[in-house]
């Protein structure tokens, strides 16, 4: 069990980073690069991003995101936070995910002051979901040794 949990956060650091590395090769945290990426820009001959382009990277966006957050923040559950900080974090990681897919659509066809909305949910986003991998990484790593433990108090309980 370890083992695949283990594994499956690999590849999501993985997407980790090549989520980081897709959007840097689009834009940049300046909400400028956001609005001529998705409003388009004349003078670099950038033409605005097309309803149907946004829609197909929307569709599977969401689905990903979904899947991904649904696994994460399940396992996180099960580790030892409080609970205040379990609500924080699928609030955070599911409404963050969920804000930065609208914020490309509310930045290219209702107003450009949008992009801004754009960078800091992506920026809590990567936040989230980075500190979710490394942790429960952490617990996981941790498992094996809490593990031992218990195995070692059963065979040889305290005095009394």
């Amino acid at each position: 069990m370890r083992l695949t949990l283990g594994l499956a956060l690999l590849l999501l650091a993985g997407l980790w980073v090549t989520n980081l590395a897709l959007y840097l090769s689009h834009m940049s945290l300046d909400p400028a690069t956001v609005v001529a990426y998705y409003r388009g820009n004349e003078a670099e001959f950038m033409p605005p991003r097309s309803a149907e382009s946004m829609l197909e990277v929307t569709h599977m966006h969401l689905a990903v995101f979904a899947l991904v957050l649904l696994l994460l923040t399940h396992l996180a559950i099960f580790a030892p936070f409080r609970y205040a900080l379990k609500v924080g974090l699928i609030l955070c990681a599911f409404g963050s995910a969920l804000l930065s897919e609208a914020a490309g659509w509310m930045t290219r066809f209702w107003h450009p002051g949008f992009a801004w909305l754009k960078v800091a949910m992506f920026v809590v986003f990567q936040g989230t979901l980075g500190w979710l991998i490394v942790m429960l990484a952490a617990f996981l790593a941790g498992a094996e040794r809490r593990r031992r433990v218990r195995r070692e108090l059963r065979r040889h309980p305290p005095a009394p």
